[in-house]
């Protein structure tokens, strides 16, 4: 959203701030309700994906924020208690997860079988099968553990093009887009934290029994790994860093104003290197350091950025409300302050 754009928003109601376009099929009087348009039905297709076996392929075009597929999980169970630092005792694990498959209809039960799994073992017998499957597949969701037949089709990639989250209001995992996809293009999601180099990352990987060969661990490997470095490191910086109250020594003034510059150069890396999972993030981190250094507009800019990602994951989330809570807040704080410029003649 541009600054004009925003700066002519003063009047309209903050939960209007996120909803610039209007669905398809919606009626122009309900366009700032929606942030996230649902696709039309036939959204994806199940097809041969070269050097991965099967993947998921959208069958139009799609832009930001379209929905992918909403899932419920098939199975979903609590994993026992351990001791920190300990591992889960797979026994007790597989007990739980054939407890639920057993009541599965024998087409969900043929299509949970049919998963890609992978096993360091020689040899995977019928009876372990089923808690490989889902140990390979499964996604948290909230305190539990659930298994989501048709987005396990996605395949992995570093700079993924899909984003997703869990819904506990709808009780399914939602996939949407997180730039624009063409008809034919691939689907992909990510299994793993990205904001590692390409050796970290792949170790994650190894468990999943593939090696990543997408641009990011091929083609421009070592500029990425620099980038990811980079963003692994000021994240940290800013994590324990980041307060609202806008400084008031000279040194903490001129820290600030750093810390603002970098986190420019923050959000920039994190968009060269299409980390869509970290945008509101790093825009938030990028919010609040304008905010502390007093450019409201800059600042009410980049919440209201983050806001528009969070809506589109969750519009229920607390992480959603925080920032509704802040762009409100800097919006404020923006129109204060312009009540106390002096228009030049």
């Amino acid at each position: 959203m541009s600054f004009y754009t925003i700066s002519i928003l003063f009047l309209v109601p903050l939960s209007a701030l996120a909803h610039s376009s209007t669905c398809p099929g919606k009626p122009a009087s309900n366009q700032l309700q929606y942030s996230v348009c649902p696709g039309p039905p036939g959204v994806y297709v199940v097809e041969s994906s070269q050097g991965k076996g099967l993947g998921v392929f959208a069958v139009h075009d799609l832009d930001v924020g379209d929905i992918v597929m909403r899932e419920a999980p098939v199975l979903k169970i609590q994993f026992p208690q351990v001791p920190r630092g300990g591992v889960y005792p797979m026994d007790a694990v597989s007990r739980l997860v054939h407890h639920e498959f057993d009541a599965l209809s024998p087409q969900q039960q043929e299509e949970v079988l049919s998963l890609t799994y992978y096993t360091k073992g020689a040899n995977t017998t019928e009876e372990d099968k089923l808690a490989t499957i889902f140990r390979t597949n499964a996604y948290m969701t909230d305190d539990k553990v659930g298994l989501f037949p048709k987005i396990a089709r996605i395949n992995h990639s570093c700079r993924p093009n899909t984003g997703y989250t869990w819904s506990k209001r709808l009780n399914k995992r939602v996939v949407f887009a997180t730039r624009k996809i063409k008809a034919g293009e691939e689907f992909f999601v990510s299994y793993i934290s990205l904001a590692m180099p390409q050796e970290d990352r792949q170790k994650h990987l190894n468990k999943y029994g593939f090696k990543c060969q997408c641009d990011a661990c091929s083609r421009d490997k070592a500029v990425s790994d620099n980038r990811r470095i980079t963003i692994s490191r000021a994240f940290a910086r800013f994590e324990h860093r980041l307060t609202i109250e806008p400084p008031q020594s000279k040194a903490g003034k001129r820290e600030a104003l750093k810390n603002a510059q970098v986190s420019i150069q923050l959000s920039q890396l994190v968009q060269e290197e299409g980390l869509a999972d970290y945008y509101a993030k790093a825009y938030r981190i990028v919010a609040i350091t304008h905010g502390r250094v007093e450019d409201w507009q800059s600042a009410a800019t980049w919440a209201n950025k983050a806001y528009e990602i969070r809506y589109m994951e969750d519009p229920d989330s607390s992480l959603t409300n925080e920032m509704a809570q802040l762009t409100g807040l800097y919006i404020s704080n923006w129109q204060s302050q312009l009540k106390y410029v002096t228009p030049s003649a």
